[in-house]
């Protein structure tokens, strides 16, 4: 299993001096953690800024989001190339924001990810139940609906280069917190699918993250969770203190 991968999105926060500020602070106050991968992942806007931030440093550039076709009549939206060119190594595709807000298809996020991956951009996939599809006890089913069209049409050794992150939608800003219990048996079901579609040992190459309202307060406890190799963090990676915390946390 590679490295804990831990990733800041800063979603749609942060002019460009915000942004390099806390680049920055990150790199300068991550240089002692060890045994960890960081990713930034701040706005299109600050890509650049913080690119230039982060050179020479170890901590990794990552995009919120691409479109699954190069260039073309697509106005507003940003393609592969051009997040790579900037110095992205990661991608966050199907994120639960995208998906909710902005009616992203699993058949979008599939195609996204066969794009990312073939500019060489790392894919953190995002999948998740909503908390009504929990109360009706849908989640494995959505799980697996989602990771299933993710990989279509993906090789076997695709999933090497890709991480999967599980965001409960229920728990993310709203009060309510998976136990770890509950972040254990989706992440080991996810675990199970990856090596029934792709087979054991790519499946165990694959880190899996958790992204539900990850805190300084509860990062140590879900760290230890089997199957949590890292996390997708939101709200609390736009303070560097706190999401220095959560990386330690590994």
């Amino acid at each position: 299993m590679k490295v804990p991968l831990v990733v800041a999105n800063w979603k749609m926060n942060g002019t460009q001096a915000e942004a390099a500020t806390l680049a920055r602070e990150v790199v300068n106050g991550g240089g002692g953690i060890g045994g960890v991968e960081i990713v930034l992942a701040p706005p299109f806007t600050a890509l650049a800024t913080v690119s230039a931030v982060l050179r020479d440093s170890p901590i990794r550039l990552g995009a919120q989001n691409i479109h699954w076709e190069m260039s073309g009549a697509f106005t507003g939206e940003v393609g592969p190339r051009m997040v790579r060119e900037l110095g992205c190594e990661y991608v966050i595709i199907g994120h639960s924001e995208r998906r909710r807000l902005f009616h992203e298809s699993d058949q979008a996020v599939g195609k996204k990810l066969v794009a990312a991956l073939s500019v060489e951009l790392a894919p953190i996939v995002c999948v998740g139940e909503t908390l009504q599809e929990r109360q009706r006890k849908k989640t494995n089913a959505v799980i697996g609906r989602q990771l299933r069209a993710a990989l279509k049409g993906l090789g076997k050794s695709a999933i090497k280069n890709l991480a999967v992150a599980y965001e409960p939608v229920w728990a993310i800003g709203t009060g309510r917190n998976a136990t770890p219990e509950q972040v254990a048996a989706v992440h080991l079901r996810i675990r199970d699918l990856l090596r029934r579609l792709r087979g054991q040992t790519e499946a165990e190459d694959c880190r899996i993250l958790y992204g539900g309202s990850v805190r300084p307060d509860n990062a140590a406890e879900l760290a230890k969770v089997p199957n949590v190799n890292g996390f997708l963090v939101g709200g609390a990676s736009l303070k560097a203190e706190n999401f220095l915390s959560i990386a330690r946390a590994f």
